[in-house]
């Protein structure tokens, strides 16, 4: 009888410890859904600012001369 109680706990311990396992993948995965999310949006928002043009520059180059004429 102590040997099946003995296995008993042993198949216990074994369930639990699959069932910790499976826990643990679970967030594994979320955990690197959440990081390719967030990489891909980094590199998006890397290839945006890099291809979009930079407007305010070319506002405040014809705002600088509009002052420099209003001066002379």
């Amino acid at each position: 009888m102590n040997l099946n109680t003995t296995k008993l706990e042993e198949l216990l311990a074994t369930l639990k410890k699959k069932e910790e396992e499976k826990d643990k993948n679970t967030v594994l995965w979320v955990l690197a859904i959440i990081g390719a999310v967030a990489a891909v949006a980094g590199i998006a928002f890397a290839v945006y600012r890099f291809f979009a043009p930079d407007y305010l520059e070319d506002f405040d180059d014809d705002f600088d001369d509009y002052f420099e004429d209003e001066e002379e």
